[in-house]
């Protein structure tokens, strides 16, 4: 504390500790005018320049309060600042000044309480500058390390896309791992970082519309202004109007950004749906200006047109700020009759005792200065509100009727039967083209869909057609079973073929078919090989990949060409090259002892081994038999080296079995 006193004179210092205390109603005088005026803004360009404006003279503010009340010889200043708000000039003549021992008591008492105050805000100052450094370096190392120029193609979309907003600054077009939205970092050389995810996530579209929100960034030299509120929340942390101001000028930026985005790439809907899937890849610094910056819901609300209730509460908050604001003006009033008395000024123009306090009043020069002062004090005694305009309140009632008959789209699903609606699903409702008429057409026709299922029918496009004309084929499908067999592409037609060639499949059979892309043609070429497949030995056969090609082939070698028996040998991979080589051998295996070869690794090398070592006669099930054994040719060998000659294959398999060798 001794230190700052050794650098900054007493007076500086508690003028500074003034100053600060003075921004106190200072600022919830701005914050009070920014909330009436923005009540009256309808556009997010207008609020948002009024938000700046705002934060611009609540840093002028403290700057010419320091001034005003370090000029000593200022009259404002020895008056208790009558002549500075005479709006407001009779409260000041009712401030108490204290006497003159007390008063001398103050100013001993003040360096030290204003050093404190000084202190701990240079301290506060101090640990906010730091945190910006931090992330400024955090920025510089991402630049260095983690950034790489995007491909060619998407380049020149880029710079397209560039061309069309009119942005004429140099900007860099680069991919990024970290982050998971597109983003600007950059003050004199902007680079806009375009993460993989985004782009693997997004179709084209969407990523143009996140690109023209970026643009829109540079263009505006938002980055600039964000720098500008970073100094403002740095020196003036202590005040919660400057940061409420501040987080309205982030969310009407990404408002006027989103404008300029929807304005580039001309569909509301599509871009939302780009902002709720990037909801969830929230990792950019704060320093950045990202895509999925500003609350989500908000955001996709106004974009959407759902704010509907926002007109309801203008008037009220109008009369709130008009309150604050009052309060704010009296406070600072009675601060500056205080600050006066604390910086020295004990030497009033005149002094009233009246019961024992010491009133402090300028003096007047006459008799006739005196009566028109009387006069113009004497309404300020009693403040009272301005009248409301009466043409707005005639417009207001001229204008309820029509509003009374349009509803909004909260009231319209509550009165479709969908209330208690959270945000989320009247988003999701809204983006996807939900209408009441839509969800009374469904009801009509017995369905009850929840608010989840109701988007999923509107997504997949089910229409009220749609269900009319499966319910003359299916049998009361569920709203589960319509969505499912809509997203596999089901159509009637296609229910009605398969009832053509004799198949009544449910619901989830006619979807597995589907997914299977079984066809007509493809049963018909089928039922060549077998007359009375079924369902499922369709659905199986199409799983493993059994042609009609395939089981023609195997029908031709002679083998069973049953649905079961094809889709044994397709799994267990038996060709009709491997059958025809097991024959050439000499073997002649049906159905399953070609599966049963197949599963225990018979090769014709196996075979061709075996008949070389003197067995030429075995059967199918005795080389199995001799494979599951372990029984080849290197142990035949082995055992004749040991003796054992002339062995049958049953001994030898009895020899291995007791691990003799």
């Amino acid at each position: 504390m001794t230190n700052f006193a050794h650098w900054i004179s007493p007076e500086v210092m508690r003028t500074l500790g003034w100053t600060l205390l003075h921004f106190i109603w200072q600022g919830a005088a701005l914050a009070a005018l920014f909330a009436a005026a923005v009540a009256a803004c309808r556009s997010a360009a207008g609020r948002y320049a009024v938000a700046v404006a705002t934060l611009v003279l609540m840093m002028a503010a403290p700057a010419i309060t320091f001034t005003w009340l370090h000029r000593d010889l200022n009259p404002a200043v020895r008056s208790g600042a009558q002549g500075a708000f005479p709006w407001v000039g009779i409260a000041a003549q009712h401030v108490a000044a204290p006497s003159g021992a007390r008063a001398a008591e103050i100013r001993s008492e003040q360096p030290t309480a204003m050093l404190w105050l000084v202190e701990l805000w240079f301290l506060g100052v101090l640990v906010l500058s730091l945190r910006t450094a931090g992330g400024m370096l955090l920025i510089e190392r991402m630049r260095r390390k983690e950034i790489q120029p995007v491909g060619r193609e998407l380049y020149l979309r880029c710079i397209a896309l560039q061309l069309r907003m009119g942005v004429e600054r140099a900007v860099r077009y680069c991919g990024c791992q970290k982050l998971d939205a597109p983003a600007v970092l950059g003050w004199f050389r902007p680079v806009v970082l375009l993460p993989v995810r985004a782009l693997m996530g997004l179709t084209e579209e969407q990523m143009e519309a996140v690109i023209a929100h970026e643009l829109a960034h540079i263009r505006r030299l938002d980055c600039f202004v964000n720098l500008f509120q970073i100094a403002a929340e740095t020196l003036l942390f202590y005040h919660p109007a400057v940061w409420w101001v501040s987080q309205r000028i982030r969310a009407e930026r990404e408002n006027c950004c989103d404008d300029e985005a929807i304005a580039v790439c001309g569909d509301a809907m599509n871009y939302a749906r780009a902002l709720t899937l990037m909801e969830e890849w929230r990792t950019a610094p704060a320093l950045m200006m990202a895509a999925n910056r500003s609350p989500l819901a908000e955001r996709i609300v106004r974009l959407l047109g759902l704010n509907g209730a926002t007109g309801r509460t203008r008037m009220a908050g109008l009369g709130v700020s008009c309150v604050c604001l009052a309060g704010a003006l009296l406070a600072g009033n009675a601060f500056l009759g205080v600050a006066h008395a604390s910086l020295g000024n004990s030497v009033p123009t005149k002094q009233q005792q009246e019961n024992g306090v010491i009133i402090v009043r300028p003096e007047p020069s006459s008799a006739k200065e005196r009566a028109p002062k009387a006069g113009k004090t004497a309404p300020a005694a009693t403040p009272s509100e301005p009248a409301p305009n009466p043409r707005p309140a005639r417009e207001v009632e001229q204008q309820t009727p029509d509003e009374g008959k349009k509803q909004s789209y909260v009231e319209a699903m509550e009165a479709a039967g969908f209330k208690n609606l959270g945000v989320d699903e009247l988003i999701s409702m809204k983006v996807q083209g939900v209408t009441p008429e839509y969800i009374k057409a469904i009801r009509e026709l017995g369905l009850q869909p929840t608010a989840e299922e109701v988007v999923g029918m509107k997504v997949q496009g089910i229409t009220p057609e749609y269900v009319r004309e499966m319910r003359k084929i299916a049998a009361n499908p569920s709203v589960e079973e319509l969505i499912g067999m809509k997203v596999q592409g089901v159509t009637p037609e296609y229910i009605k073929a398969m009832h053509d060639m004799g198949f009544q499949p449910n619901a989830d059979e006619i979807m597995g078919m589907k997914v299977q892309g079984i066809t007509p043609e493809y049963i018909r070429e089928m039922k060549t090989v077998d007359p009375n497949p079924t369902v499922e030995s369709l659905i199986g056969m199409k799983v493993q990949g059994i042609t009609p090609q395939y089981a023609k082939e195997m029908r031709e070698l002679g083998l069973k060409a049953e649905a079961e028996g094809l889709i044994g040998m397709k799994v267990q991979g038996v060709t009709p090259e491997y059958v025809k080589e097991m024959r050439a051998l000499g073997l002649k295996p049906d159905t399953d002892e070609l599966i049963g070869m197949r599963v225990q690794g018979i090769t014709p090398e196996y075979v061709k081994s075996m008949q070389a070592a003197g067995f030429k006669d075995l059967k199918c099930e005795e080389l199995i038999g001799a494979k599951v054994m372990g029984v080849d040719a290197e142990f035949i060998e082995k055992a004749r080296k040991h003796g054992f000659q002339n062995l049958t294959l049953e001994k030898l398999i009895a020899l291995k079995h007791a691990d003799i060798f």
